[in-house]
């Protein structure tokens, strides 16, 4: 890999995802971000709608990731933990509208997993994401 632009893992004869990418290669520095769930800065939920909840959490990734110079094309994995598979699928189309109002048409390798529960418990979703700023050519 030369390039600094992250490398979508694409294995021939499979299917492109949609919404994902099955894997990223990329070079430089490594960014960990801790789970983020869908309240502001001063720790209130804006909303008990799933997909709302969404788009502030990935908002506030990238409020992290801009702390070390990143930008939401640097992550290049995310996993989410959702607490109800159905009220996620019900929401897809809003979710997927505030992902890309957020990050764009980027997609990172990504897992989202339904848990019973997560540690706010008014928390629908909680974001975990790791990041690659390239190397300077």
């Amino acid at each position: 890999m030369k390039s600094a632009t992250p490398q979508i893992l694409q294995p021939a004869h499979w299917p492109r995802p949609k919404g994902f990418s099955h894997g990223i290669a990329a070079r430089g520095r490594v960014l960990f971000v801790a789970g983020q769930v869908g309240w502001d800065s001063a720790g209130r939920f804006v909303s008990d709608r799933l997909a709302d909840q969404v788009k502030v959490a990935l908002e506030n990734v990238v409020t992290v990731l801009a702390a070390a110079g990143a930008r939401p094309e640097h992550v290049t994995r995310l996993v989410w933990y959702i607490t109800s598979r159905e009220e996620y699928y019900a929401a897809l189309k809003d979710i997927g509208t505030n992902y890309r109002a957020v990050m764009g048409r980027h997609f990172p390798a990504m897992s989202v997993v339904q848990v019973v529960a997560l540690m706010e418990s008014a928390a629908k979703v909680e974001i975990e994401a790791t990041g690659v700023v390239p190397d300077a050519d």
